[in-house]
């Protein structure tokens, strides 16, 4: 099968709903039927009041991932009726969602009228925050930014200060935007912490001590009244990276966050992001790479952030130039002491500072090792790694590139492609709005028969064909 054949066939998978169950086959369409399977459950699941309504959210969802596409291949690619599709597209015409973009170029016959989603018609705000930054952006409907508002984290407030924050930066992204607010699908928030994304709650962050049990959703509903979304941070970089960025729509794909207090990883597993039972998965700085190492700011001890972290190599940097070692990573941080961080260390090395070189080689040997766990555990197609690393030069690739294909079994790495990210501090906010339009475009489940979920009364012994002992 050619690769543009090999895609439409897996796009007809999930947009016409096909899983091995003859009830979820009516009922349940396959990308939704596997995200609920991956984050936990279908509750969150959208339904669809008729098969008309269903049908034309799904032509909807189609143009959206496909970009501009003819009758014909709406037909082709959803088995929809001729006719149907005929009446489902002069609807969402007439109702302005869809717009006609031109003809195709077909070699044969009568050139087909394209058609393109009305990007008027909507838009979404993303919002990221950590301990250092705090972002939101308005985004169009394929993901491009109309304004963007950033500021430093203000901490100082506690909880209260840091939502009045949020709120603000959002209400600020939506007014530079200039959009009418009754076309906001939904803004979505991904923040640096462990999250429940169906609770819609922040459970707790190692960063921002004061998050613990935030209800974000509801806090962000209350103001905006709009679906609310929230999200890991890491996991929502891990989407805009895949989407936008280095990963290339890959369907397993792992993307590693390297920031200046911790390190994380975002999975992809059949192009679903992989939560756990929790939503906890992804924890990868509190992996551990040696036995009796040092502490770390978890409790426990030798997890991969505090060897290898950003925080570990300035703490490095800043003991060596204690006891004498010369540095250029001191000129870089303007001569204090002050300025020295993880990334003056990677800059440093980029240019040739011996001392700095042997901390980033050091630091690489542990974060290739511990790359190589991930790809015996999860055996994806591509390793995305922080753009931020990249300060650091080719070299520091080429060093984890070298660890994993020693340390990962030969053919769990057959094929495997590691690259710095593409996206820098946009990341967050693009994850966060690519949350809102995944849901906002995702194919709805028909409503179930009442005895699918309210039961079936109990028959008696008889009609239940039992015979008594």
């Amino acid at each position: 099968m050619k690769g543009g054949a090999c895609q439409d066939f897996f796009l007809v998978l999930q947009l016409s709903g096909f899983v091995c169950s003859k009830v979820l086959d009516y009922y349940v369409p396959f990308d939704i039927y596997m995200a609920s399977l991956l984050c936990g459950g279908p509750s969150a699941m959208k339904h669809a009041s008729s098969k008309w309504e269903r049908d034309k959210q799904l032509v909807q969802a189609l143009i959206w991932r496909r970009g501009p596409t003819s009758r014909a291949k709406i037909h082709e690619l959803t088995r929809l009726q001729h006719s149907d599709v005929s009446r489902l597209v002069r609807e969402l015409l007439d109702e302005g969602k869809l717009l006609q973009a031109g003809r195709a170029n077909n070699p044969m016959g009568r050139k087909r009228v394209m058609l393109r989603l009305n990007e008027g018609k909507g838009f979404a705000v993303g919002v990221g925050f950590d301990d250092q930054g705090a972002a939101a952006a308005t985004t169009d409907l394929h993901l491009r930014i109309i304004s963007m508002v950033r500021e430093s984290t203000r901490l100082n407030g506690g909880m209260e200060g840091l939502v009045e924050q949020l709120l603000g930066i959002s209400r600020e992204a939506i007014r530079r935007a200039g959009i009418d607010p009754k076309k906001l699908l939904g803004i979505g928030v991904a923040g640096s912490g462990l999250v429940n994304n169906r609770e819609g709650m922040m459970v707790m962050s190692s960063t921002i001590e004061f998050c613990d049990r935030v209800p974000f959703r509801e806090i962000f509903q209350k103001e905006f009244r709009v679906p609310i979304f929230l999200e890991n941070i890491t996991r929502a970089k891990t989407l805009a990276e895949r989407t936008l960025g280095a990963g290339e729509m890959a369907e397993d794909m792992i993307y590693v966050e390297y920031g200046r207090t911790g390190i994380g990883a975002g999975v992809i597993i059949a192009g679903k992001p992989f939560y756990g039972s929790g939503c906890a998965a992804g924890e990868f700085g509190h992996t551990h790479i040696m036995v009796d190492g040092p502490a770390c700011k978890c409790g426990s001890f030798g997890c991969l952030e505090a060897v290898a972290g950003a925080a570990a190599l300035e703490g490095r940097i800043r003991k060596a130039i204690a006891e004498g070692s010369p540095s250029l990573a001191l000129s870089l941080a303007g001569g204090d002491a002050n300025g020295l961080s993880g990334w003056t260390v990677f800059q440093a090395a980029s240019l040739g500072d011996k001392t700095c070189s042997v901390i980033v080689e050091q630091a690489g040997n542990c974060l290739g090792l511990g790359l190589a766990n991930l790809v015996n555990l999860f055996n994806p197609s591509l390793l995305v790694l922080d753009q931020r690393l990249s300060l650091a030069g080719e070299g520091l690739l080429d060093q984890i590139i070298k660890v994993v294909r020693r340390q990962a079994l030969h053919h769990s790495a057959q094929g495997l492609k590691i690259r710095f990210g593409k996206l820098g501090d946009d990341a967050s906010v693009l994850g966060a709005s690519a949350v809102v339009l995944e849901r906002h475009f995702e194919i709805p489940a028909l409503k179930p028969p009442w005895f699918m979920t309210e039961g079936l009364p109990a028959l008696p012994q008889e009609a239940a064909g039992g015979h008594a002992a």
